[in-house]
Parts: structure tokens; sequence; C-alpha cells
């Protein structure tokens, strides 16, 4: 049954972009804790003598199986409950988890608090992204989200940052420590601070479900949607490469190159996080501006991103200078992020209101178990069979294969999506 049109009063612009802001800052603190990993990954083989393929297995399938799971539950708690104390519980849950890293002596300790890192951080997106679709009106929508995605690549760059030069000097259980534990003071600063708004209040007009349908019913609502299908499985396929290249290249530049934990932060990172972050703004902020004329430029963007950013991917591969290399990855950087703002602006547009956290909760259920759970394991597998063959430059072979691979199978897909997008948003509140 509807309920009757929302008619409340719109937040203030500032207030709006405050939330935004603190959001932006959970996201960033959501990628320091999750991907500080990547930097640390060849002082932990060191130390606790695992292989390539039990290292891939840490930073992807042991956090995404119980990111994946968890998110849906939670999703399904903030489309009923209040969405600012669930993401102010999980921000405190992975960030004390954060910290139990460095506590760890053997490996499975160290699994399992990186699960633990997982639960936490299943209760950041789904109910940020249904937040910020109410605060935001659906035509600046693609703009904000991008800007909440931005938060992934400025938390590598403060990850890889911080971490590689912790790594240096103190070792990679102190640099858990010091990330981890700031997060709790961040976990209050949102309860306190984040209102929570009334559900559609940035669409006028829209009818409000008294209930939210089950998680089954809301899947059953998008997977029907040809245009979400292969929008989902594209997205999947970018965060493929995205995390395998991200989770792998400062092995690769150790390696192959030698360069220093420290060196590796402040080159990939500062790389990765800024032009990253460039690239997440820019694919929300043309896809507003484009989208106005035809809505396919949601998957379109996506799709010259994907394709256009591999020879660049090769270039950070095979330059014979790893700092010319990194240099000439930049616009591979900045494309690989376009997605992002696109991708969960659409998804939520595509939603009804009352099954948007579980909307968002899906879509990462299909690109975290595929992208976060795959990617760094495939790569981790393919350096181990690769290494007899070609000794330290497996981890550059591995990383090409998946790179060009993924990037073309995602383009396919949002092309594809784009097929069926204007007759499935017609079709979405009929």
């Amino acid at each position: 049954m509807a309920a009757a049109p929302v008619a409340s009063e719109a937040p203030s612009p500032a207030y709006a972009r405050y939330v935004l802001g603190v959001l932006f800052v959970v996201y960033v603190f959501n990628f320091i804790d999750r991907q500080i990993l990547s930097i640390l990954l060849p002082s932990i083989k060191e130390d606790l003598q695992v292989s390539d393929t039990a290292l891939g297995f840490l930073t992807g399938f042991a956090f995404a199986a119980f990111y994946t799971v968890a998110g849906l539950p939670i999703a399904r708690m903030a489309d009923t409950g209040t969405r600012r104390t669930i993401i102010a519980i999980g921000v405190a849950v992975w960030s004390v988890m954060t910290a139990a890293q460095g506590l760890s002596r053997v490996f499975w300790q160290l699994a399992l608090a990186r699960i633990g890192v997982g639960v936490g951080e299943a209760a950041c997106s789904p109910p940020a992204h249904s937040l910020l679709a109410d605060y935001f009106p659906p035509e600046r929508r693609a703009t904000a989200l991008a800007v909440y995605a931005s938060g992934i690549h400025f938390g590598v760059l403060f990850g890889l940052l911080a971490g590689g030069w912790i790594n240096e000097f103190f070792g990679w259980r102190v640099a858990f420590f010091v990330v981890g534990l700031p997060g709790v003071l961040l976990a209050v600063l949102v309860r306190l601070t984040v209102r929570e708004p009334d559900r559609g209040q940035s669409e006028p007009g829209v009818q409000v479900a008294e209930q939210p349908p089950a998680v089954k019913d809301v899947f059953a609502f998008l997977w029907q949607m040809s245009s979400f299908r292969h929008l989902a499985l594209g997205s999947a396929f970018m965060a493929f490469a995205g995390y395998g290249l991200s989770t792998w290249t400062p092995t690769f530049l150790v390696r192959v190159h030698g360069m220093g934990t420290g060196e590796i932060g402040t080159w990939y990172g500062t790389i990765t996080g800024v032009f990253g972050a460039t690239g997440a703004f820019l694919g929300g902020w043309l896809t507003d501006r484009l989208s106005r004329s035809d809505a396919r430029w949601y998957l379109w963007v996506p799709a010259i991103g994907a394709v256009f950013g591999i020879p660049f991917v090769l270039a950070l591969l095979f330059w014979s200078d790893p700092h010319q290399g990194l240099l000439l990855s930049i616009p591979s950087t900045v494309m690989g992020a376009m997605w992002l703002g696109p991708v969960f602006s659409l998804t939520q547009t595509l939603a009804q209101v009352r099954m948007r956290a579980v909307a968002s909760a899906i879509l990462l259920f299909i690109i975290n178990i595929i992208g976060l759970g795959l990617g760094p394991q495939v790569v981790g597998i393919l350096n181990d069979v690769l290494q007899p063959r070609f000794g330290v430059d497996a981890v550059r072979w591995s990383l090409a294969s998946v790179a060009v691979v993924m990037s073309l199978w995602a383009g396919f897909h949002y092309v594809w999506a784009a097929r069926t997008l204007r007759e499935d948003l017609r079709a979405k509140d009929a």
C-alpha cells in the first residue's frame, strides 16, 4: 500500500552539502582501512611466510564474502530504520577490527580480523546511498554520489601514503593501529550531527510505500530490468580489474622495479587518489549534464572510461622506467573511476524509494563478490601459476591479462545496458 506523497520541508543546500561532506569522509576512512593492506602485502608475506594465493584470499574473498552477505540484511534494516545510526555503528566496528589486525601473530588471526572489517564496512554504502538520494534530487544525484564515491580514491591515497611510510619506519602492525582507531571518533560525529531525512523528500510527489519490500522482491524487481542486469555485471568486471590492480600494483612495483613501500605510497598513492577522485567527479558531472538530452549517457560514460583506459594501464605495466610508467597511467586512473557516480546514481533512480538501500546492497553484492572477491584472488593465483615461467615478471603478466580482459568485458555490458535503459526507466513506476 502506498503512503501519501512526501511533503516535508527540504533541508537547506548548505546542510545537504554538509551531510555529503561527512559521508565522503566516512567513505575515505572506509577505503583507508580496506586498502591499506595492499601496501603491506610484501611485509606480511615475509613475516608470516604465506603464498600469493593466500594473500589473494586475504585481500579478496575473506573480505568480500562477509562484506556482501552482511550487506543485504543491514541494507534491509536501513530501509526500515535509522540510517545514520547504522552507518555510525558500522564505522566503529570496522575501525576497531582494522586496529585488531595489528595484533595478529599468525595468518588465521589476520584473516578473522579482516572478516570483521568486511562486516563493519557492509554498513556504509547502502544506507549512505539511500541518505544521499533523499538529500539530492535526480538531476544532481550523479554528481553527489560521484563526490561520495571519490572517497574511494582519497582513501587509497591516504592508506598507501600512511601505510607505506609507517611500514618502513615502524612495521606493518603499527600501520593498522594508526589508521584504524581514529574512526571511532568519526562514528560519534556521524551519530550526533547527521539528521535522518524523510524518505523521498528530494522528489516531491513521489509515492512512498509504508513498508519496504522484502530483499527477494527488490532483487526480482531490479533483475527483470535488462539495463540493471548489464550495468551490474559491467561494474563487477570494472571492479575485478580495479581491485586486482590496486591490490597487486604495489607488489609489482616492489618485485619488478625494487621500489620501497614509502616511495610507492607517495607515487602510486598520490596518482590513484588525486586522479581517481578527479575521474569519479568527472564521470558524475558529465553524466548529470549529458543525460538531460539522453539518459543512456549514464551507461555510455562508464563504457568510454572502461575501454579507452586500457592502453594507459599497459603503459604502467610495461614501461621500463617505473616513474614514467606511473605518470603515463594517469589517464587510465581518471577513466577507470568514471563509472562510479553514473552507476550508483542510476541504481537509485531505477529503484523505488523504499527499496533504495537494499537496491544499493544488491548492486554492491554483485560488484564485490565478483570484483573484490575474485579480482585480487585471481591475480594471486596467476602469480603463483606463472612464476615458474616468468619469475618476478609473473605479476606483470597477471595484471595485464586481468586488466585487458575485464575492462573490455565491462565496456560490452555497459553498451548493452544502454539499449533498454529508457524503456526500463519508463516502466519502473508503472
